[in-house]
Formats: C-alpha cells, sequence, structure tokens
C-alpha cells in the first residue's frame, strides 16, 4: 500500500521549504543581512528582541532551523520506509545540502556578506526546494501508477528541451542571486530572463501541442508555462518599483513585496522545470523522424 502520510509530508516539507525563500527574500529586500552580526546565536541568545531588522534576521534563522528538523525527519521516514535505494540517497542528500546551506549561512554572517557566499547561499535554496519538490513528486501515488509512454519524432527532440529547461533556470537565478548582491548590472539577468522565457515556452508549446492530452505531461507544461508568465511580470514589477523608490531611505513596501514575489516565483519556476524534465524524461520516447 502507498505511503500516503511520507508524500503529505514530503509535500509539508516542500512547503516549508518555500516560506523558508521567501524568508530569506525579506531579508535581503529589507536590508537586513546584517541585522544580527553573531553566528550561530543572535546577540548571544536564542531569542533576541524581534524589532527593525532582527525580525528579518533572526526570523529566517528560526524558518530554517525547522525547515532543518523537518528535513532530518524527512530522510530517516526515507531511509527506514521507502524502498527505492535512489530515493533513499535523495533524501540523504537534500539533507546534507540543508546543512550546508546552514553553514553558507553563517558565512554571510561571520564574514560580512562575501559575494560569492551570498550567491551561493541564495542558489543552494532555490535547489533544495526544487529537490523536496522532486520527492514529494517521487512519492505521490500517481508516480507509483503505470506510466503511458508517448513517442517524440520532432526536432528539437523534447527531451533536449525538457533538459535544457531547469539548466537555463538555474543559470538565471545564478544571475539573478548576483544582482541582488551587487555582483554586477542588471543587463545580463534581463538577457538571460529573455532567453529562458522563450526556452521555456517553446518546450512548454511543444508538448502540448503534440502531447496535450497526456495527464503528467500537459499537467506539467502547463504549470511550467504560468509560473514563467507570473515571474515575468513580477521580474518587470520589481525592477520599475526598484527604480521608482531608489532615492527613499528605507525599502519600500511596494518595492519588498514585488521583489520577494520575484525571488519566490523564481524558485516554483526551478521546481517547475525540474518536474517538467523528470516528467518528460519518464514519458517521452525518442523515435526517428520518418
Amino acid at each position: 500500500m502507498d505511503n500516503i502520510w511520507l508524500h503529505r509530508y514530503a509535500v509539508l516539507v516542500t512547503a516549508s521549504s518555500l516560506l523558508l525563500v521567501i524568508a530569506g527574500g525579506l531579508v535581503t529586500s529589507n536590508n537586513a543581512g546584517l541585522s544580527v552580526p553573531d553566528w550561530p546565536l543572535s546577540y548571544g541568545k536564542l531569542m533576541p528582541a524581534m524589532e527593525g531588522g532582527i525580525f528579518y534576521e533572526h526570523g529566517h534563522r528560526m524558518v530554517a532551523t525547522a525547515v532543518g528538523l523537518l528535513t532530518v525527519v524527512l530522510a530517516i521516514w526515507l531511509w527506514r520506509g521507502e524502498p527505492r535505494r535512489w530515493l533513499r540517497w535523495l533524501g540523504a542528500a537534500v539533507l546534507g545540502a540543508v546543512v550546508l546551506q546552514g553553514v553558507l549561512g553563517g558565512l554571510t554572517v561571520l564574514y560580512l556578506l562575501p559575494q560569492p557566499v551570498s550567491i551561493a547561499h541564495a542558489c543552494l535554496a532555490q535547489l533544495f526546494f526544487s529537490a523536496t519538490a522532486a520527492i514529494a513528486l517521487f512519492t505521490s501515488p500517481r508516480w507509483k501508477q503505470a506510466a503511458p509512454v508517448v513517442e517524440d519524432s520532432g526536432w528539437p527532440p523534447l527531451r533536449w528541451l525538457a533538459v535544457a529547461a531547469p539548466i537555463s533556470v538555474l543559470a538565471q537565478l545564478v544571475l539573478g542571486a548576483a544582482v541582488r548582491h551587487k555582483a554586477f548590472g542588471i543587463i545580463p539577468h534581463v538577457v538571460g530572463a529573455m532567453g529562458v522565457t522563450v526556452l521555456v515556452f517553446v518546450a512548454g508549446i511543444s508538448v502540448l501541442t503534440q502531447h496535450g492530452a497526456h495527464a503528467a505531461l500537459g499537467r506539467a507544461a502547463r504549470l511550467l508555462m504560468a509560473v514563467a508568465f507570473l515571474q515575468v511580470l513580477a521580474g518587470i514589477g520589481a525592477y520599475i518599483s526598484r527604480i521608482s523608490t531608489a532615492d527613499s531611505i528605507q525599502p519600500e513596501q511596494v518595492m519588498v513585496v514585488l521583489t520577494v514575489a520575484h525571488v519566490a516565483l523564481g524558485a516554483l519556476m526551478m521546481a517547475a522545470s525540474l518536474l517538467f524534465a523528470i516528467q518528460c524524461g519518464r514519458h517521452v520516447r525518442r523515435i526517428a523522424p520518418v
């Protein structure tokens, strides 16, 4: 019998991981990165006064701690109750990722926001969220059902597009993190966004036109394109709001909301592109064109 509770718990961990991404985005968007100058404690305490930037910085640490504990339980549950060996090791890898993420977060504080570490910290958070989403998919009842396979003879091959999608989204996330941490200007990120958007829609439309009736492929393609559309809108809104509030002494609320939404949708797009690639790899078989 399917372990439905393991799947539901994996969904909970995935949702909490997205909340952690949002909490991290709030820290950066509110310029609260060094509001707490020490680590792992906060001003030498487990619970400092939650005021000003401390609210965002220490709040982020609290969410990270909760996600870490949830991930420990998930890894143990997979190791003890999951018969698929590769999935047990994926759970162990996710646990290792959350530990590394905590170390990187501490280094950003101790070394005063070094750009390479801060960028790595931001990108690993996105990858961690995507990995938990994949575990939620692998433990779902639908995944354990018979997988109908479709044939692909078009060009470019759907599997190529499916693999290119998460790779390009990850590259774009690196560019976005570099912009947020002031490693370089926004132009590469904007150019990359246009390229990634075109690629994602080409991949999604190719699936829908050829295999739109296939439940898993159609669902993955529509999800990916919907998130990409919202991400473009949020990116434009975040850029305009940042320019229009550039002279403000404190970050304006509209800029914070749009920027954090852009970060969260970036994480969702990374996860959606990974799930899209997984479904294409499972359900699409390449045949020679006639």
